[in-house]
C-alpha cells in the first residue's frame, strides 16, 4: 500500500521521469500534487501496471490532482547536458508549471539539484512507496508513450510504438539496418559493439 504523503502538513509534489534508458526520443518528467485524502486501489509504480491501467489512472490523476504538469527534453538536449542533468532539468520544468507551489518535493531516485528555495527529499524506489511519486511516474510514462507512438509513424521500421525506443534487440537491429534518426541520442551506445557517436 502506497503512503499518501511524507508530511501531512506540507504541500508535497511527487516528481518522476520516464525514458532515461531509451536510445531515442525525449526524456519526460512529471510533477504531481495530490489531495491528501487521494486513494486509488490501482495506483502503483508505473512499471508494475499494464498500459491500460496506466491510461485509466492518468485520466483519474489529471482530473483529481490539486496540480500536475509534464515537461520533456529532446535528444539533442540530452546529448548536450547528459541524461541525469536532462532528467532533472525536465523535472524542474514540470515543477515550474505547477499551478500550486509545493512546499516539499518528493523525488524518485537518489539524485536531484535544488529547485529554487523549495526543499526536496530523494526517495529510492519512491514510485513504489509514495502516492504522489507514483502518480508522477504514471503521467511521465503515459505522456512519453503517447509521444513515442506519434513519432513511430515517421519511422515505423524501429518499432517505437511497441518498444518506446528502449534498447530491444529489434530496435538495435533496425539501427544497424537503417541507421539513426534525428530522434536518436548520439551520446548513447546505440549498438552493442560500437561506442557512442560523441
Amino acid at each position: 500500500m502506497l503512503l499518501p504523503y511524507l508530511h501531512e502538513e506540507l504541500i508535497e509534489a511527487g516528481c518522476d521521469e520516464a525514458g532515461r534508458g531509451a536510445l531515442a526520443g525525449p526524456v519526460f518528467a512529471a510533477a504531481v500534487i495530490l489531495p491528501k485524502d487521494f486513494r486509488h486501489p490501482m495506483l502503483n509504480d508505473s512499471k508494475k501496471l499494464t498500459a491500460r491501467q496506466r491510461d485509466e489512472l492518468r485520466t483519474v490523476i489529471e482530473q483529481e490532482a490539486v496540480a500536475w504538469a509534464v515537461a520533456s527534453l529532446d535528444a539533442a538536449e540530452i546529448d548536450r547536458l547528459n541524461i541525469l542533468r536532462a532528467s532533472i532539468t525536465a523535472m524542474h520544468n514540470a515543477i515550474s508549471q505547477l499551478s500550486t507551489t509545493p512546499s516539499l518535493l518528493l523525488i524518485d531516485g537518489n539524485r536531484f539539484y535544488r529547485y529554487k528555495d523549495i526543499p526536496h527529499q530523494c526517495i529510492i524506489k519512491g514510485d513504489g512507496k509514495y502516492a504522489p511519486i507514483a502518480a508522477a511516474s504514471i503521467l511521465a510514462k503515459t505522456h512519453r508513450d503517447e509521444y513515442m507512438k506519434r513519432i513511430a509513424a515517421e519511422y515505423p521500421q524501429y518499432g517505437w510504438d511497441k518498444n518506446m525506443a528502449y534498447p530491444t534487440a529489434a530496435h538495435r537491429e533496425a539501427i544497424k539496418k537503417y541507421g539513426i534518426t534525428p530522434y536518436h541520442r548520439l551520446s548513447y551506445t546505440l549498438l552493442r559493439d560500437e561506442p557512442a557517436l560523441f
